[in-house]
């Protein structure tokens, strides 16, 4: 008998599927797309409603032959790629290449776990048509905006630059904050602490408040003003409030969570959440551990509700259970094809599993775990107290909170909310004793650079590209070295500025963030079935046409040619602008344009007045994606370099310590050095022609 044939995109979701189906079925894998549009050349055509012409991807037709030969001796096919756009159109792509005159089904598989599996294939669907043109419309305009804009840069900007419907405004957004910040001028403030003690001995430290202080003179006046004056409590306010527990998962926001809390790259997140769904080995069996990971949904199915009341009250008893299951909303854009991220049994909770899992793995189930029960659990409940206090005509506040009950940050333990101390028992009038007063000055700062979570949160507030996108866009601007990560915090390049430049001048549609949210809400309803495909394709392109049109064409000005007395236009060249002779071939009179953008950096090498102690060459300032350093102009001949701290002093290196072992291998004096990450280890003092190196012996 012919066994049906399960295709999926990768191995280990087939091995983990392979093991949930009987004999009657064999599980293949796809590897991902394996139909695209072509890779060296434009594949749409725009005269005949953006026709794709559609290709087996290089390197694939292998694959697919023998997803071909196994079809062929399959009467029944099941296509379980992911349940998303991409994953339905791995499916279409599938049945119309080696599906042919074949019963063929749509498995969704939200979950791999035995039940899950089962369900899905006793309850198959169709391919959904509508999710299919959404992933084509998606795919075809970015091949139009990639094609058509691509060779305009290369020949305005520079060579091997690309442009993204979605990568281009990202970069926009890290260059409007990096805008801010050079146009940010600091402000002096001061705050004034009191330092003081109640009649019991407790102590508390007080603030003051409700008077703005903008200079050393006043804050000395306030200081001499209140030294001597009598403090007493004026009002106290005690709150009892319930802090209630945030949502599961949805994709932007585990992202987010696991940068700031695990210092976890968007892609690094994506890749482990994709293993920890497709199935880990846990001792005799194998299972899916989470739920599908790309979502902007907080649903969650009533028996993963009843699942996690019931392993709360066991194992927290009642009081952390609420009367009935919290409910969440999810945002309206939210298209709610699938479930909040969350574990597949909660009785599978992160302990009892860690020796199945990677170090990175363990990490982020256990943040999925944490959050998804601490999202059904009770509110915890704050006790918190607001004093205010009286000194002469001055008002100092101080302020404190007390868990009465711990609720969901039982698990939650990080949400509790930090430098709020515990207030000693205050009533009004009482006098308090001044041991202190600290007056300290301030500048405001400006706002911070986005790390990956911070513009994940700000992509998806201002709805740029979607769950699946994240972490792709976010790769690519750096590939593409339009922008630089220093410590954690994106830096535009030079090449990302002049580029964002020209495309805003040129290309205001594409640059142009309600614009760019808009098309994703239009990729929403072409998968709703309430938008046309083709018609949402060609609204974009009358007005994206007339943008290449004018970025070809150079700008007209009043300015004339100081050699033929002609017109000069402003044209663009390696970014920048200048102004050039309309006669030009005959007459090839050209006039810089300064540039005055602050955002452009010099970044040729700057020399100094100080000598490389090696070889007595001269020392020159050079940037890396670090920042600023040291390097010896006898380069490559002398590679000598040293660091430059935050306000520009050298860092000199500690010669290394000795210590009292000997280099096995040659007899040498064995050195501590210290690693990149702070770790102490030997190394051999014989180096560079003795390279033997080891831990540290713990004391």
């Amino acid at each position: 008998m012919a066994k049906s044939l399960v295709i999926v995109e990768s191995p280990a979701k087939a091995k983990t599927i392979n093991r949930y189906l009987g004999s009657g079925f064999v599980v293949k894998s796809s590897m991902g797309h394996i139909i695209d549009l072509p890779a060296k050349e434009f594949g749409v055509d725009l005269e005949h409603d953006f026709k794709p012409k559609y290709v087996t991807i290089k390197g694939k037709q292998k694959i697919l032959n023998e997803l071909a030969a196994q079809a062929r001796k399959s009467n029944t096919i099941y296509l379980a790629t992911d349940p998303d756009r991409e994953g339905e159109a791995i499916s279409w792509h599938l049945k119309n290449s080696i599906c042919k005159d074949k019963k063929v089904f749509r498995v969704l598989l939200p979950e791999i776990t035995s039940s899950s599996v089962k369900s899905a294939f006793d309850n198959t669907l169709d391919i959904k048509m509508d999710k299919v043109n959404a992933q084509q419309a998606r795919r075809i305009l970015d091949r139009v905006v990639g094609y058509k804009i691509s060779p305009v840069l290369w020949k305005k900007v520079g060579k091997n630059l690309s442009a993204g419907r979605v990568q281009s405004v990202t970069v926009r957004i890290i260059i409007d904050r990096e805008r801010e910040i050079e146009k940010f001028k600091p402000e002096e403030y001061w705050s004034i602490i009191a330092d003081l003690k109640t009649s019991a001995n407790g102590s508390l430290k007080a603030k003051l408040s409700k008077l703005k202080v903008t200079n050393k003179a006043q804050a000395d006046k306030i200081v001499e003003d209140v030294e001597n004056a009598e403090f007493a409590v004026s009002k106290t306010n005690i709150k009892t409030q319930k802090r209630s527990a945030s949502p599961p998962f949805i994709t932007s926001r585990l992202q987010q969570e696991a940068s700031s809390k695990l210092h976890f790259s968007s892609m690094r997140t994506m890749r482990i959440a994709q293993q920890l769904y497709e199935g880990i080995e846990t001792g005799k069996s194998t299972a899916g551990l989470i739920t599908y990971m790309r979502t902007d949904s907080v649903r969650v199915s009533a028996e993963a509700l009843k699942a996690v009341r019931n392993y709360i009250k066991n194992k927290y008893g009642e009081q952390y259970l609420p009367p009935k299951s919290n409910f969440y909303k999810s945002k309206k854009s939210a298209q709610d094809a699938h479930e909040a991220i969350r574990p597949t049994s909660t009785s599978r909770d992160p302990e009892t599993i860690k020796k199945f899992l990677t170090n990175d793995q363990f990490k982020l189930y256990k943040l999925i775990w944490n959050k998804f029960v601490a999202s059904q659990m009770s509110p915890a409940i704050i006790q918190s107290t607001a004093v205010e206090i009286k000194a002469g005509n001055y008002i100092f506040t101080a302020s404190g909170s007390t868990v009465l009950f711990l609720g969901y940050m039982a698990i939650r333990e990080n949400d509790t909310k930090k430098n709020e101390p515990e207030l000693p028992l205050l009533k009004e009038w009482d006098i308090l004793k001044l041991l202190k007063l600290l007056p300290e000055q301030h500048f405001t700062k400006p706002p911070s650079r986005y790390t990956e979570g911070t513009l994940i949160r700000a992509l998806d507030e201002k709805g740029i590209g979607r769950p699946s996108t994240y972490a792709p866009t976010i790769n690519t601007i750096q590939n593409r070295k339009y922008v630089t990560k220093i410590k954690g915090f994106f830096h535009p390049t030079n090449t990302g500025v002049l580029t964002n430049n020209f495309l805003i001048e040129k290309f205001s549609d594409i640059l142009d963030i309600k614009f760019t949210a808009d098309m994703e809400s239009f990729l929403d309803l072409i998968e709703n079935g309430e938008k046309n495909w083709i018609d949402v394709l060609k609204q974009f392109y009358a007005r994206f046409e007339k943008d290449i049109t004018q970025a070809e064409t150079p700008e007209k000005t009043d300015v004339k040619c100081e050699k033929c007395g002609k017109s000069m236009v402003i044209r663009w060249r390696f970014g920048k602008k200048f102004y050039a002779c309309t006669s030009f071939p005959e007459c090839r009179q050209t006039k810089a344009i300064e540039n005055d953008d602050p955002l452009i950096k010099d970044i040729s090498p700057q020399e100094t007045e100080h000598k490389c102690e090696k070889c007595g060459s001269s020392m020159l300032i050079r940037t890396s994606r670090r920042g600023p350093f040291l390097a010896c102009s006898g380069y490559p001949k002398c590679k000598n370099t040293k660091s430059i701290d935050k306000e520009g002093k050298i860092v000199e290196r500690k010669p290394p310590e000795e210590s009292d072992q000997v280099c096995e291998k040659c007899g040498s004096k064995m050195l501590i050095k210290t690693n990149r990450r702070g770790q102490k280890f030997l190394a051999c003092g014989g180096y560079p022609k003795c390279k033997n190196a080891k831990p540290l012996p713990k004391s």
